[in-house]
């Protein structure tokens, strides 16, 4: 076993692995409900789906946590490459209400099994090469913004792959009646989406070095998970800090919901029909996901002129929130002048998302040890999904106009001001024990 890896590689493994993750993921964001409409799905069902995939990954956030932490960061990242190659090509090819919910469940897994690994290798690696005290913020940064590039070329790709197929009219007929109505022209962007997944897997095994780790059993693992699930738990509790970062993400993921919930509506109403807001709405997204990563490449810039990680937490979250707001007041009018003000607010909410993310995630790296990396990360994605979860149950019962959007920007709101106390935090990084029932554990992964 050689040496750890010098930073300026780790960096780059750790940016390739974000691109091939979110890329398949990107691809099937334009064409997927369509699809499922295509299959014979009703609207029900295709919410059900969806809700499949958020309470799939809501349970086994925690229980997977800390499996990085114990079977290893290459391991899991594998096994989650591989749940969403099998989920996306159930996408792609399944015609059953069995079949495509089998395939949402699985992608929940694999995103349970995914939020974590790979930005827990990359932290192991520096610092097992420079030290615990390794300046963090600008590789988080550039993972952050490639994947926001990776989610923004898939959404385009992913849109215009369809309807290139049905410029020739021949074309989308031909590919479904060679396949048997398997492969309709929807179908391509999943399935290339799946071909990616290979290449993913195969990277993750071959490029993702780290050290051996001490043997241990199946029983063992499924023995740890309870302790896991109340070492992440308990995590918040015992570090102020840790718990605002957490508080934040459910903050974050209230304002995703307000926006993945109203944004495609709002298109519609604008263009005056489904199908051209559904574009409209395509490139929104893509415009989203260039605003997010221009504001993960200037966190670290962020950060010196805010004058710390945590005063750059807070002018973000707070210029993401103003974003939110926007929305909510433009929201009753649809003159030009309402329109522009509207799109700034859409950029704005990313932006500030984006910058926040490397600054909040470098913040939590120094407070919590590499045994229980993963295990914090999985609590930190967690919030955002059940805070996110509980958000759109109540925008979609609330009536139509500003108040769902103020709803999602009060919340971000109130996550920024959580960062109007800059404190001092001198004590040591935290250790979330991941299993603590396998024997041999140093807590020094790296």
């Amino acid at each position: 076993m050689t040496g750890p890896l010098d930073i300026r590689t780790a960096r780059r493994r750790y940016v390739t692995i974000c691109v091939l993750f979110w890329l398949p993921l990107g691809l099937t964001i334009a064409p997927l409900v369509l699809l499922f409409t295509e299959r014979g799905m009703a609207m029900a069902a295709i919410a059900g789906f969806f809700a499949a995939h958020s309470l799939t990954a809501a349970v086994l956030e925690l229980p997977t946590g800390g499996l990085s932490d114990v079977l290893g960061r290459r391991t899991v990242l594998a096994a989650a490459g591989l749940l969403n190659l099998t989920a996306l090509t159930l996408q792609a090819l399944g015609t059953t209400p069995w079949q495509l919910g089998l395939g949402t469940a699985l992608m929940g897994a694999a995103r349970a099994l995914s939020s974590g690994p790979a930005e827990a290798w990359y932290v192991d690696t520096v610092q097992a090469h420079s030290g615990p005290g390794a300046e963090l913020r600008t590789g988080l940064a550039r993972g952050s913004s490639a994947t926001s590039a990776a989610l923004a070329t898939g959404t385009l790709l992913g849109g215009a792959l369809p309807w290139l197929l049905g410029l020739g009219p021949d074309i989308g007929a031909r590919l479904s009646e060679a396949t048997s109505g398997l492969v309709l022209p929807l179908s391509v962007p999943p399935l290339l989406g799946a071909a990616v997944e290979i290449a993913f897997v195969l990277y993750v095994l071959t490029a993702l070095r780290e050290p051996p780790r001490p043997k241990t059993t199946l029983r063992e693992v499924l023995r740890g998970i309870p302790v896991t699930v109340a070492s992440g738990l308990r995590l918040g509790g015992r570090d102020a800090l840790v718990r605002r970062v957490i508080l934040s993400a459910g903050a974050a993921g209230s304002a995703l919901a307000a926006i993945e919930l109203l944004a495609p509506g709002r298109a519609a109403s604008l263009t005056g029909a489904s199908e051209s807001g559904a574009v409209l709405f395509a490139a929104l997204a893509c415009a989203g996901f260039i605003c997010a990563g221009i504001g993960s490449h200037l966190a670290p810039f962020t950060a010196r002129l805010a004058g710390s990680g945590e005063r750059a937490v807070l002018v973000s979250l707070g210029t993401s929130a103003s974003g939110l707001l926007l929305l909510g007041v433009t929201a009753a009018s649809a003159g030009a002048v309402s329109v522009v003000l509207a799109a700034t607010g859409y950029g704005l909410v990313y932006l500030g998302l984006g910058a926040a993310g490397p600054s909040e995630n470098d913040l939590l790296h120094h407070r919590v040890t590499s045994s229980g990396r993963a295990t914090a990360l999985s609590v930190q994605s967690l919030a955002q999904q059940l805070v996110g979860a509980l958000t759109g149950l109540v925008v979609g019962v609330l009536p139509p106009g500003p108040l769902p959007w103020l709803l999602g920007g009060t919340v971000l709101l109130a996550g920024a001001l959580l960062w109007v106390r800059s404190g001092k935090h001198p004590s040591p990084a935290v250790a979330a024990a991941p299993c603590a029932a396998v024997p041999g554990r140093s807590g020094a992964d790296a």
